[in-house]
Formats: structure tokens, C-alpha cells, sequence
């Protein structure tokens, strides 16, 4: 079925005519980026051209979509708006919240039982404000979209960093905090700097052992996790046309992985395909009618170095299948030369678990290809060595792959089929032993492998490839294997070589499924009443932040300074703590406990300035709380990278932290200190981060003048009596500084409706 037909064909009728203008205030060819950013500025038809990596522009998204764990503050703070329904159409997905135990059906059971509560509150807040609702078991949000809402030209937010996956459809779809989430559920505009663009040109075709995950791999090898910062990636050439849209998913998907705002593919054939497939005629045909709005000009692929602002050529002829990691996403290593990788840099050679799936590569194709080499494991009578799961990414996946005897391919060889859910992928894995913390190996087809994200075990090595590279890995249980060019020695004795996979873009019976898992809302949800235990340690109800007081903040204590990499799952870990999502007290527990204190290389160890001993980062900001203490967070580069979590951003506001100065940070994250209310500065000089002591007392001066484009000053008050000074910079707009001021943006929201 279509949703939200009548919203595609409005957003398509107005295309033409707020493009035209757009390229007449540019003076110039289009991306297709450009295209839909025009097409969707929150003033209409565009009066000027906007500068890239300078403007902040408001625009007006089509749609919003969040997950459960995500949504739970999302939706605490829209409550608060006075709204009565959203004002564009909304989702809610419940994907985060089930561990990956036993399999698929005793898993979900738990989680129906364990998560009630949460269930039944987004359940009930989204039947009361318009929102559809994706039950437990439904799917993982972004493999749902893709299936369900996603459609060449349009635009979206999501309170997930791998929203992005919709531009496998040509959307420019971009990960948000809730607070964005917001703004645009209660009918106003949503902010974003105007992005640069990074063109990234494909020739040639995959082929063999290379697949779509294999560019995205290569590109963050090349762009490193925050080469796309600021940035929206358009792939565009004939050897982008040739990907599967769900293969274009999958680059999209992995896209957050080198911080990029979003990634996009033009429209074509594949994505029609696509869109029929799924059942959504409607909107191929609607697509088909503006194609010309749905890809960048002609002009611009020509001479890409004139319109972009970086341009990657790869060759997908010549593309070799990569894998990636440990503990990073961008150390790529061609499989010709992992073998050699592993031992040089001593990673545990054997390979204890392989898993597939997530939502970066649980499509159909995937697990068909998967699942060729799975029977070539049975045919050629091999033993898999490595414990294997497979995670489908929809129910409508899962359900056509088990009816077209994928599942039982995997079962056969010993894979556990685990939920449509993330499950592992974000740390709701309950793997046996991790608590040991024995160096090991896996390889998974998802995302992310920082440190701890999968089993919570800092030493487990994370190596992400392809569905079909993890599978042949796990086959061979041992990283020095080489699929492409080494033998494997069966039960018989004999060497036999696995073939190249083989798989299918999408179902020859087409897709079937009898459950879905969509709730649809209520049309008139005013009778609906949202209650909150106040003794639940699962939900609570938000009180506002307080304003700024009109001062320059003076004497803050040095919370910690983070060193090297930290991201948000160092700030606010996911795992077991994804239960305490919905109550911002509960969840301040688990604050910046990952993060490495600089002054001893230790987590969760820092020192407290009024005691003089050293405790855990939560319990020393509780400390500076009580007393009427607040506290500053100094941190790195890339600060805040990874998953859109706001939660990041709300702990530390929470707990008492005013300001988080670093080296640079991440899109998404300063936008969410931004929103909360919190001052996120950088070093003018970096150089100046090496000052900062452990028993600093820190100034922020120039607030009362705090303006868009100007400095303001750090004072470092040494313990010994000596002073360092010096100034740091902002990116806050106007709009920006009234969220300050009011103390979030939320409070800023609900002045302006009571006015």
C-alpha cells in the first residue's frame, strides 16, 4: 500500500516551478541535492542563493520518523508543545529496545513483557497525535521507511543518524535529534547550514565478490568519519544507476559513518523498480512524470569538478570487497590484503561470530546472496566454523525470505535467525561470555564497531564487510582466509573453493507478508489520555530547563577532559542502558562514562574539586549539582560522533554541565547541545586544548554580547593562581542564541505559542 499519496503528488506539483526558481537565483546547473533543498525552502520559491557551509536556511520536511528508543524523549518533549496533532505525517518504529538472546520469537515475547510500559506509552502518544505506529517485531526503522514512505525527491528527518538509508530512494533524508524531531511535528520550520556537496562519480559495474557495501566501505576509507562533515554525498554515473536500490540503501545507510549530513542517488529505473516491488505503483508513476527534477542536470555530471565542492571517482569494475575496522569504520582494508593486516597488526585470527543484517544490509538481496554461499556450505559439505545470526531487516522480509527457503538454508548451517529489531548491531546482544573480556574477533554486515558497541566487551574486534564476505568468513572461521582465491578443507578431506554468491535485487513471487506490524492512529485522538507512573523507572515526565540568568558564566569545575575518540556512545552508552531512554534522571547514570579522562587514561575516574577525590563522571556532576556548582566538558576532535542520540546532549544539561568545548565537533551532536539549551564552543587555536588543567576553574566571557560571527574568551583559573586566556569560537545564529537564552529550544516553542 501507498502512504501519504496525496502529499507525494502535492510535493511533485509544486517541483517544477520551485526549481526554476532556484536555478535562476543560483545562475547555474543544478545537483540534485540543490534540487530538492530548493524545493523545499520553508519560504517558498527561492529568493536568493544560499552559501555553502555558511547560510542557515529553514526548511519544511515532508516527514518525520523515529525509533523507540529515540522517540520516548521525542515525544515527552512534543507533549509539552500544546499541540494537538502532528503537523506532517510521523512514525514511530519499535526496533531498539529487543536483545538478541535465543531467537527470533522467544526474544520478541521477552521484550513484549520487559519493555510494556514503554510500548504502551509510544503506542498510546502516537494514537493520540496522528502518528503511525510500528509494533515490536515490525522491523528496523530505516529498512521500513525504504519499504513504506521513502520517495525519489522528497525530504525527511529522523531521530536516528542512519535515517539516511532513504536516499537509497533518491530522498534527502537526515539524521536529527528529538528536539528537531519537534519542531516539526508542531508545524515549525527546521534549520540546517546550507551543506557542501561531495560529488562521488561510479563507472564500471559490480560484479562477483563485490557488492554495494564495498563503495561506502572504500569511500570511508578514503573520507575517514569525518571527511563528509557538513556535507551531503550525491553518487551519480552509469555505475550508480546499476545498483540495486537497495544497494543504494546500504551506501546511503553508511553514509553517517563519515559524519556526511545525508547521501542521495538520483532517480532511475532500479528505484521504479523498486517502488513497484514494494507496491507503490502509484509513486513510480508519480516520479516518472517530474524525472527530470530527480536527478542532477545533465551539465553537472559532465564537469562535476565545477559544481562540486569535492568530487571521488571509483571504478565499480575494478572495486575490490573491503573490510573495515577494528573500533573505527574507516580503516579499510582490501580482502587481498587483510590476511596480511590481521597479523601485522596481531588481531585475533580466528573469527568467533559472523552476523548479517541490520539495517544497513538486511535487504533481500542480501540475504539472497547470503544464503547462496549458506548452500554452497551444505552442498560442498564444509563445516562453519563461526557461531553465525542473521537479522532481517522487515517483517515483509523476513516473511518472503523464509517463504523462498532462505531460513532455512541459514538454520541448516547452524545460524540463529534473531528478530527484526537491531539487536546486536546497537548493543542489545546478550552474548555469551563478553563479560570475560577476552581479546576476539567478529565481523558483522553493519555500521558501527566502536569499541564495546556490540557486546559491551572493549576487547571484541569489530570488522564490518558485506553479508556475503561475512558469511564466507564465518564459513572459514579464520581472518587470514581469502574467499576470493583460498580452498577450505571439507568433512571429506577435500579442498574445495566457494563460488561467487548470487542473489536476486528482488523477489520473483514478489513480496508476501501477512502481518505487517502498522497501527494505524486514531482520527480524532483528543479523548486519549497519556498517563506517567511517577515511580516508573522506565518514563518520566520533563521539567523545562532553566533559562540562562543574563551572565557570563564564571568558576565552572573541569567535568572531565575527554581524550581522542568520543562519540556518542562514550557519552551516553546504548546496550542495557537503552531501557532508561524514556527518563532523562535514570539515564544521566551512564554519562560520559566512556569517555577517556585525558589526565589519566582512565573511564568513569575523574577527580572531584570539592572533595579532591575521584569518582565516577555522573555521580562528581551530581556533586557540583548539589552544591550549585556548574561544570564545563572539554573534549576532542569530532566530538559527539555517531548515532543522533540527544540524550548526549540532555544528560549533560541535566546534570549541571553549561558548556562543552573541543577541538571540533560533530553535525548532529552540536546541533542537539544547541537545541538543549547547552553552549557548544571550539578552540579558535586547538592548540589551546593542552592548557586546560585537571583542577581548572573555567570562565566563559562575552556572553551578555554573545552574537552570531563573534569570539568569545575561555579563561583558564589554574589552581596554582595562574591564568590562561584565550578566545573560542561559535557557529549559533540569531535564532540559535534565543534558544540559549530561553534554556532549550522547546521553552523558545512554547513562549511563542503562549504569546
Amino acid at each position: 500500500m501507498t502512504f501519504d499519496i496525496d502529499m507525494i503528488k502535492g510535493i511533485y506539483s509544486q517541483m517544477a516551478k520551485r526549481i526554476e526558481a532556484a536555478r535562476k537565483v543560483v545562475n547555474k546547473p543544478l545537483t540534485l541535492t540543490e534540487k530538492i533543498l530548493y524545493a523545499h525552502l520553508d519560504e517558498g520559491l527561492a529568493q536568493k542563493a544560499y552559501e555553502r557551509g555558511k547560510s542557515y536556511v529553514d526548511f519544511r520536511p515532508d516527514r518525520v520518523a523515529m525509533q523507540d528508543a529515540t522517540a520516548q524523549m521525542a515525544l515527552l518533549q512534543f507533549m509539552q508543545a500544546g499541540k494537538e496533532k502532528v503537523a506532517v505525517p510521523s512514525t514511530v518504529h519499535a526496533d531498539h529496545l529487543i536483545q538478541a538472546k535465543i531467537g527470533a520469537a522467544e526474544d520478541l515475547a521477552t521484550a513484549n513483557i520487559t519493555n510494556k510500559e514503554v510500548y504502551d506509552f509510544l503506542a498510546s502518544v502516537s494514537n493520540k497525535y496522528g502518528i503511525g505506529f510500528w509494533k515490536p517485531g515490525a522491523g528496523i526503522i530505516h529498512q521500513v521507511v525504504l519499504e513504506n514512505y521513502a520517495f525519489p525527491g522528497g525530504m525527511m528527518i529522523g531521530t536516528d543518524s542512519h535515517t539516511v538509508n532513504a536516499g537509497g530512494l533518491g530522498m534527502v533524508a537526515i539524521g536529527v535529534g528529538g528536539a528537531d524531531a519537534v519542531d516539526v511535528m508542531a508545524g515549525m520550520p527546521w534549520e540546517l547550514k546550507f551543506p557542501k556537496l561531495i560529488g562521488v562519480k561510479l563507472t564500471g559495474r559490480l560484479s562477483g565478490w563485490t557488492a554495494a557495501k564495498d563503495v561506502i566501505l572504500k569511500v570511508a576509507g578514503i573520507l575517514t568519519v569525518k571527511g563528509g562533515t557538513g556535507a551531503i554525498v550525491e553518487y551519480f554515473g552509469d555505475g550508480a544507476d546499476s545498483i540495486s536500490c537497495t544497494g543504494k540503501g546500504t551506501i546511503c545507510n553508511m553514509g553517517a559513518e563519515i559524519g556526511a549530513t545525508t547521501s542521495i542517488f538520483g532517480y532511475g529505473n532500479k528505484m521504479a523498480e523498486y517502488l513497484r516491488g514494494t507496491d507503490r505503483s502509484d509513486v513510480a508513476s508519480a516520479a516518472d512524470a517530474v524525472k527530470e527534477y530527480l536527478s542532477g542536470d545533465a551539465e553537472v555530471y559532465a564537469q562535476p569538478e565545477k559544481y562540486f565542492d569535492q568530487v571521488i571517482e571509483i571504478n565499480l569494475s575494478e572495486l575490490e570487497p573491503h573490510i573495515n575496522g577494528p573500533f573505527t569504520p574507516d580503516l579499510a582494508t582490501p580482502v587481498s590484503e587483510f590476511a596480511k593486516a590481521v597479523k601485522e597488526n596481531g588481531w585475533p585470527p580466528k573469527l568467533e561470530v559472523g552476523l548479517i543484517g541490520s539495517c544497513t544490509n538486511s535487504s533481500y538481496e542480501d540475504i539472497s546472496r547470503a544464503a547462496s554461499l549458506a548452500q554452497q556450505a551444505l552442498d560442498k559439505n564444509l563445516e562453519v566454523k563461526s557461531e553465525y545470526t542473521v537479522t532481517p531487516g522487515s517483517e515483509m522480509v523476513r516473511y518472503t525470505v523464509e517463504r523462498d527457503g532462505f531460513l532455512e538454508v541459514f538454520e541448516k548451517i547452524g545460524g540463529v535467525v534473531l528478530a527484526n529489531a537491531c539487536g546486536p548491531c546497537i548493543g542489545q546482544w546478550a552474548r555469551h561470555n563478553a563479560d570475560k573480556g577476552e581479546k576476539n574477533s567478529i565481523m558483522t554486515s553493519f555500521n558501527r564497531n566502536f569499541a564495546k558497541r556490540n557486546d559491551g566487551n572493549p576487547n571484541t574486534h569489530g570488522f564490518v564487510a558485506s553479508p556475503e564476505m561475512v558469511t564466507a568468513f564465518a564459513i572459514a572461521g579464520d581472518l587470514a582466509f581469502n574467499p576470493m582465491t583460498d580452498y577450505l578443507t571439507n568433512r571429506k578431506g577435500e579442498k574445495v573453493r566457494l563460488d561467487e554468491p548470487k542473489g536476486l535485487d528482488l523477489p520473483i513471487k514478489g513480496f508476501a507478508v501477512e502481518d505487517n506490524g502498522y497501527q494505524e492512529p486514531a482520527k480524532d485522538g483528543s479523548g486519549i489520555q497519556i498517563s506517567v507512573n511517577p515511580k516508573s523507572d522506565r518514563l518520566q515526565l520533563l521539567s523545562p530547563f532553566d533559562p540562562w540568568d543574563g551572565k557570563d558564566f564564571k568558576g565552572l569545575n573541569l567535568l572531565i577532559k575527554a581524550k581522542g575518540k568520543c562519540t556518542t556512545d562514550h557519552i551516553s552508552m546504548a546496550g542495557p542502558w537503552l531501557r532508561f531512554r524514556g527518563h532523562l534522571d535514570n539515564i544521566s547514570n551512564n554519562m560520559l562514562i566512556g569517555a577517556v579522562n585525558y589526565f589519566n587514561e582512565a573511564t568513569n575516574k575523574i577527580k572531584n574539586q570539592i572533595t579532591g577525590e575521584y569518582a565516577a563522571v555522573p555521580d562528581t556532576a551530581r556533586a557540583y549539582k548539589a552544591a550549585g556548582q556548574a561544570s564545563i566538558v572539554v573534549g576532542d576532535e569530532n566530538y559527539g560522533e555517531g548515532s543522533s542520540r540527544e540524550h548526549a546532549a540532555m544528560e549533560p544539561r541535566h546534570l549541571g554541565v553549561k558548556v562543552v568545548l573541543v577541538r571540533s565537533f560533530a553535525r548532529i551532536h552540536e546541533t542537539n547541545l544547541k537545541k538543549q539549551g547547552m553552549l557548544g564552543i571550539t578552540f579558535a587555536d586547538k592548540a589551546d586544548y593542552d592548557k586546560v588543567k585537571e583542577d581548572d576553574k573555567i570562565d566563559i566571557i562575552g556572553l551578555t554580547d554573545f552574537a552570531p560571527g563573534k569570539q568569545l574568551t575561555v579563561v583558564l583559573n589554574h589552581a596554582d593562581g595562574s591564568k590562561d586566556e584565550f578566545p573560542v569560537n561559535h557557529t549559533y545564529n540569531e535564532n540559535q542564541i534565543e534558544w540559549f537564552k530561553s534554556g532549550s529550544a522547546l521553552n523558545l516553542i512554547k513562549e511563542l505559542n503562549n504569546q
